[in-house]
């Protein structure tokens, strides 16, 4: 189970970012293209600081363990030392890990990858540009989009080797989401379906493999709970709160779906609803309260309002 040596990512947004320290925690080289030299920096920032968060938790947690195992007095000396150490160590291996990084706005350096992802919005014009582009960049390379509900047939037509291309959608929080839903294309080779699994499980995630039809298993799942959540509040059945708690505690759901649509951004729920609701009928139709929010700013986390206030 290898992962290739080096993987491109186009995009760094939350998304391509995530995706890049998945890559980069496992052992391999990554090269993200953004489209300008401020998008450069800021692409670098998020993966930089998405890897020291990750090994501070991970120092943290080491700190409190130490605790929980020496006297009292003890412990308490012990694990600031521990913290203030794994702190420090969190920084240097953050550091070490991004000399595997490049964030460049030339589209050509993905020449040497063995691997390239999209990770940009889901737009289809704009995903299959940029696919095409890879391609004739990268000849080489297996290509995936990260897409969470378009099309992988429409995307592979802008393909000259759409056996070499297929879905693999990560999910946001990428570094600590457990899963990747493989999206296989009417002319995916089943060879690489196979290769793309083993790559998951490398990662350290739990591979799904999905025929390509809208929404794919999660989205159209996730989607269809969300709206419907939506749709109560409108209706005044519940609060948002108690909806996601009916959830949570009724069925062990880990966040109730108007707080999940907070995470993944309303304009992201959005788009994939008025996708769905084109190519599956009106059942994904997007509520009004939907459309409201979003026309007036409030994407969730990312703006500080969504559904909740962040």
């Amino acid at each position: 189970m290898t992962l290739p040596r080096t993987v491109g990512v186009f995009g760094g947004g939350r998304m391509g970012a995530g995706i890049a320290h998945a890559f980069l925690a496992s052992g391999s080289h990554v090269i993200v293209v953004e489209n300008g030299p401020e998008a450069v920096v800021q692409a670098r920032d998020r993966v930089a600081t998405s890897l020291a968060k990750a090994r501070r938790a991970e120092s943290l947690a080491k700190a409190q363990e130490a605790e929980s195992l020496a006297q009292a007095r003890e412990a308490e000396s012990l694990g600031k030392a521990r913290e203030a150490e794994g702190l420090a160590e969190a920084r240097g291996v953050a550091e070490g890990v991004l000399e595997r990084l490049r964030v460049t706005a030339d589209p050509g350096d993905l020449a040497p990858c063995e691997l390239v992802i999209e990770a940009v919005p889901e737009d289809a014009v704009l995903k299959a540009q940029v696919l095409a582009l890879a391609e004739r960049l990268a000849p080489d390379a297996v290509l995936a989009s990260n897409t969470s509900s378009l099309s992988i047939g429409g995307l592979a037509a802008a393909l000259a080797s759409p056996d070499r291309f297929l879905g693999l959608h990560f999910f946001n929080p990428v570094p600590v989401s457990e899963l990747i839903e493989i999206v296989t294309g009417p002319r995916t080779d089943p060879a690489l379906v196979t290769r793309a699994r083993d790559w998951a499980v490398a990662l350290g995630k739990t591979p799904i493999t999905v025929a390509d039809s809208p929404g794919f298993a999660s989205s159209r799942l996730g989607v269809c709970l969300a709206l419907e959540a939506m749709r109560m509040l409108e209706e005044g059945v519940a609060g948002a709160a108690d909806i996601d708690t009916a959830m949570t505690l009724g069925y062990r759901h880990p966040m109730g779906p108007l707080r999940t649509t907070d995470v993944v951004g309303l304009d992201v729920r959005l788009a994939i609803a008025e996708h769905l609701s084109r190519e599956l009928g009106t059942r994904f139709a997007p509520p009004q309260i939907l459309r409201d929010l979003v026309a007036a700013g409030h994407l969730g986390r990312k703006t500080g309002q969504g559904f909740y206030t962040w």
